[in-house]
């Protein structure tokens, strides 16, 4: 029979993980509408990297939604984000991952 053991001073890895998610994460992110332009401006205050992405829902049923390829925002950096539909938007939201 085994036993799972860690060193002295060390955090059973399920502990660890659990401080982490418990730290305040998420970068701010405002966005705007111009036209047929999106902008989101997303500023991480927080010691980990957030990964943004910008999802752009368009009003016209023939117009493609689109979303960013992720963007990682590191502590106390500021990214844009931008992306269009070809005639007006609906929608315009950030989604966030660790």
């Amino acid at each position: 029979m085994s036993e799972s053991r860690t060193a002295v001073g060390e955090e059973p890895a399920d502990a660890a993980q659990d401080a982490r998610e418990d730290r305040p994460f998420g970068a701010e992110c405002r966005s705007s509408i111009q036209g047929s332009t999106a902008v989101a401006y997303c500023h991480n205050p927080y010691p980990e990297s957030d990964r943004v992405r910008l999802h752009i829902e368009c009003d016209r049923w023939w117009d493609v939604d689109s979303d960013s390829r992720p963007v990682a925002a590191g502590p106390a950096t500021t990214v844009r984000l931008t992306g269009r539909c070809w005639k007006e938007i609906r929608a315009v939201w950030v989604s966030h991952q660790r």
